[in-house]
């Protein structure tokens, strides 16, 4: 395979196998809803095989940051609307991250009483907040009985999110979020059906992933993993315990046929991710550069030796919108500014010149 041929994976034709990787960047206005601004930072990536969204809250007790966007109110789906048509206008792909924050959140920040995880227990350190740096609280666990509603809030999210007009979703069941939360046995201390074994601390995952799979179709719906990340407090330092949990995951969600899995780790020939990506059955989508940017090399080595489907890159499309033809010519590459990744203002966002103009201004 090259990293520039065309994909199926699902329902979803991707024009080349490079990813963008879902990146936070806070530029939604206060209530959640998309902005124009948004739409050009999109439209400008659209060259890219398959965009995945920023983490977007499927309910508000989900929120984790300020200028983070959402998925429930009309206005919100009407802002994402403008987003797809904008991608899709210049033949992109584009599917939502469903992000639940679980415990990484503030009332401050939500606007809700509290916040809510597998566990009564604190996400470690402090968030920022409208009203400055304050600590993070102690979650609410869920009850047998809440759970549910939260699984129908990605499921409606995710219908909200084909409503307006994206080609799939993908459950964000990594980087210490909500999902996550319950497989690690770290942040995850029940003593009911959702803890204790590795196939208990699956069940959440699998019962949202298959939800969301059921209200638009497997072949439209990813999940994403990080599995052995260690942030934010979600800590999987048996290796023993994190292959039992994750193959769980991938044995309960193989018989949905999902479209991919995105699997966001450093090591991704390793073991733990080759035989998570075997037992689940669908393309894998690799993110190797959480620490260290991904590089063409690595990229183009990946897919031609078959370790992946596709490849993930954050900074580099962050900083290239037109990554995919950089790389095809092995062009020279914009640098990222890391001091504006996140912010309000087009600056660093919307900002970053093309090759073309940048070889028209020479």
């Amino acid at each position: 395979m090259s990293l520039f041929e065309p994909a199926v994976f699902g329902a979803l034709h991707l024009s080349n196998r490079v990813v963008m990787a879902p990146l936070t960047r806070t530029r939604a206005d206060d209530a959640g809803v998309p902005t124009a601004t948004m739409a050009e930072y999109y439209r400008q990536r659209a060259g890219q095989g398959l965009i995945i969204s920023e983490g977007t809250w499927p309910a508000a007790e989900g929120k984790s940051y300020s200028g983070q966007p959402g998925i429930v109110t009309a206005a919100q789906i009407e802002g994402w609307r403008h987003i797809a048509d904008a991608v899709h206008d210049d033949g992109g792909t584009i599917v939502m991250q469903l992000m639940h924050g679980g415990r990484v959140s503030h009332p401050e920040i939500s606007g809700e009483p509290r916040v809510v995880g597998p566990s009564a227990l604190a996400a470690p350190g402090s968030t920022h907040t409208p009203v400055g740096k304050l600590d993070m609280p102690v979650a609410h666990a869920l009850t047998l009985d809440e759970i549910p509603t939260v699984v129908e809030q990605f499921a409606q999210a995710a219908r909200n999110a084909i409503a307006a007009g994206f080609d799939g979703v993908e459950v964000h069941g990594a980087n210490g979020y909500l999902v996550q939360e319950f497989l690690s046995p770290a942040s995850n201390i029940r003593d009911d059906r959702y803890g204790g074994s590795p196939e208990n601390r699956a069940r959440f995952a699998i019962e949202v992933t298959r939800a969301v799979a059921e209200a638009v179709g497997a072949d439209r719906t990813g999940i994403r993993l990080s599995p052995q990340h260690n942030i934010q407090g979600v800590l999987e330092e048996d290796d023993d315990d994190a292959l039992a949990t994750y193959l769980a995951v991938a044995e309960g969600l193989a018989p949905l046929g999902l479209a991919f899995v995105d699997i966001l780790n450093a090591a991704p020939t390793s073991e733990l991710v080759q035989r998570i990506r075997r037992a689940l059955g669908a393309p894998l989508i690799i993110n190797s550069g959480f620490g260290t940017p991904t590089t063409r090399d690595e990229a183009e080595t990946l897919v031609a030796e078959g370790w992946a489907d596709a490849v993930a890159a954050g900074r580099p499309v962050i900083a290239n919108p037109d990554l995919v033809e950089r790389w095809r010519q092995d062009a020279e590459l914009n640098d990222p500014r890391p001091a504006l990744f996140y912010g309000r203002t087009p600056e660093g966002y919307t900002d970053y010149p093309s090759l073309e103009s940048v070889r028209a201004g020479a």
